[in-house]
């Protein structure tokens, strides 16, 4: 009888080491920036899953810089776990890959956001470009 549980206790501890990851499928995000001015530098993608995190400086959930392509640069963010997130990006035109400031925090590159565009006083909150990502998808972010 002992000979005969060892080999399903395996198949039970192996089924339970894995039974935490069969629930976080992993998705695509595709990011299209439209209505890009030149073609110069990088545009900047920022994935935020949390309110506490979003567009606070080294937060990003996932991100990634591109160089830019003049009118429209595809941003593909790969291997993305189901949850709600928010997205903002940036023209980097200069390169540095940091988005440029005046003294008082206003961006000087063009910054865009999913859903919203920036208020008169600053940029929208999370719950206003939050969206839920659960399979495939891809959205657009206009530079206005």
């Amino acid at each position: 009888m002992k000979s005969l549980l060892r080999p399903i206790a395996k198949h039970v501890i192996f089924i339970l080491l894995l039974y935490p990851f069969c629930g976080s499928a992993q998705h695509t995000l595709t990011v299209t920036a439209d209505g890009i001015s030149s073609s110069e530098g990088f545009i900047a993608v920022g994935v935020y899953n949390t309110e506490d995190t979003f567009l606070k400086e080294g937060k990003i959930f996932a991100g990634s810089f591109e160089p830019t392509k003049m009118g429209k640069t595809k941003i593909t963010i790969a291997d993305l776990p189901e949850g709600t997130y928010a997205v903002s990006i940036f023209h980097d035109k200069n390169g540095n890959k940091a988005l440029d400031t005046n003294f008082i925090g206003i961006p000087k590159e063009p910054v865009a956001f999913y859903k919203v565009k920036m208020k008169t006083f600053g940029p929208p909150d999370f719950e206003e470009c939050a969206f839920v990502f659960d399979s495939d998808t891809e959205i657009h972010i206009p530079f206005r």
